[in-house]
């Protein structure tokens, strides 16, 4: 199976050493991971090549694929981005307290002068989000970032852990993603002849469904599952509308709120009416609800293993 994404069972064991190693080394930072070093590694990353000295142990993440990637090694990031619920999503997982992370700014617009007081070593981020302001971000710390969004977590994942030094541990973690996918593909038993949908709802009459070129895509992608004609594609997703939701011919779809008010509501019309009613999954009682801060917003090994949870206990009732 192809290495594209990361985590489960083995995985969260690691993380679990991880973290219980940093709470019986001397006391530190809130998220100091283990002692620092003088090692200089020379990253090379999508915008250029970053020298980052020793363990960073003030790290500020200015997107939820690097959020998800950092608390998954077990490191408490001191500043992150407002990231819609997964945050407090990430320090329920890996027992850590949300309020003990700055918030600083939204992804679209990360507030400058609040990283800047937060003194980071380190900063970590996406070139579709921040290209426009790296040369801000590398004057306040050594500054990674990713080339992508999407199916391509898990390369960002590695890249993540080789800033942090942590290349060892983030590679067990997608070794033991790999054996989990396994797993969840048998309690589905033949997920190959299983079509799916992942449908968001983003209110206004958009509705997102997203493909194998998403996050959330190559998860079900690595089970094993396919998506049917008119929704099969390596971008990101294919756009809906109410109207256009026949298109959903799958076996199986899952399908969220959103996370806005405007989503909520108007998934609640629709998933009440007529034509949804009427789509092939949901007459064959293959439709579910999903919970957005875990199947969109994580992008990382953290939300790929609560993705697999979700899919573990649908199996089970199934």
């Amino acid at each position: 199976m192809a290495r594209r994404n990361g985590l489960g069972t083995v995985a969260l064991a690691a993380v679990g050493g991880l973290v219980l190693a940093a709470c019986s080394a001397d006391p530190g930072p809130a998220g100091a991971p283990v002692a620092a070093t003088d090692e200089v590694r020379s990253v090379t990353h999508a915008l250029g090549t970053t020298e980052v000295v020793g363990t960073p142990d003030r790290v500020v993440v200015l997107d939820s694929g690097e959020l998800d990637a950092v608390t998954s090694l077990g490191i408490v990031p001191v500043g992150t981005v407002e990231t819609e619920g997964l945050l407090d999503e990430l320090a329920g997982t890996h027992g850590f307290e949300a309020d003990d992370v700055e918030v600083v700014g939204s992804i679209s617009e990360p507030d400058l002068e609040a990283v800047a007081a937060l003194q980071p070593d380190l900063i970590l981020t996406n070139a579709i989000r921040h290209e426009a302001i790296y040369d801000q971000l590398s004057a306040l710390a050594p500054t990674v970032v990713s080339a992508e969004l999407g199916a391509v977590w898990q390369e960002n994942f590695l890249l993540c852990a080789e800033a942090l030094g942590m290349t060892e541990q983030a590679e067990e973690m997608l070794t033991g993603y790999e054996t989990r996918i396994g797993e969840i593909a048998a309690a589905w038993g033949d997920p190959g002849v299983t079509e799916v949908a992942v449908l968001r709802f983003m209110g206004g009459g958009e509705v997102r469904a997203y493909a194998r070129g998403s996050f959330i895509g190559s998860v079900l992608e690595d089970v094993g599952f396919t998506w049917p004609a008119a929704l099969d594609t390596t971008e990101n997703r294919v756009e809906l509308t109410p109207e256009s939701l026949d298109t959903v011919t799958s076996d199986v779809v899952f399908w969220s709120p959103g996370f806005s008010d405007a989503g909520a509501a108007e998934s609640a019309s629709i998933t009440s009416g007529g034509l949804w009613t009427s789509l092939p999954p949901v007459q064959a009682g293959g439709d579910h609800e999903i919970d957005d801060s875990r199947w969109f917003l994580g992008l990382g090994p953290s939300g790929a293993d609560l993705v697999l949870d979700d899919l573990a206990e649908i199996a089970a009732a199934r």
